[in-house]
């Protein structure tokens, strides 16, 4: 199984990431508003401002302090070591 890191040694399992988002739109607000609710998210920002927003195929949705774009990198560098062995 590959781990991403998604900030403060926190991992997440990248076969599981559906989509990496940014949490500035209303939607997206409303979803983490939600998944709060019924105890499905998971807060990795150590308390530091929510820059990305983890969706998970099993539903939870992960907050990260750091950017989808290195958050997407880091996913890529793990696609790219599992194909070169």
């Amino acid at each position: 199984m590959k781990l991403v890191n998604i900030g403060f040694g926190n991992m997440v399992a990248a076969a599981r990431i559906v989509a990496v988002i940014g949490p500035d739109s209303a939607p997206v607000k409303r979803m983490i508003a939600e998944s709060r609710d019924r105890g499905d998210l998971i807060d990795a920002t150590y308390g530091r401002r929510t820059r990305s927003v983890i969706l998970t195929d099993s539903g939870n949705i992960v907050l990260s302090a750091i950017l989808p774009e290195t958050v997407a990198s880091r996913l890529e560098e793990e696609d790219t070591e599992a194909q070169n062995g």
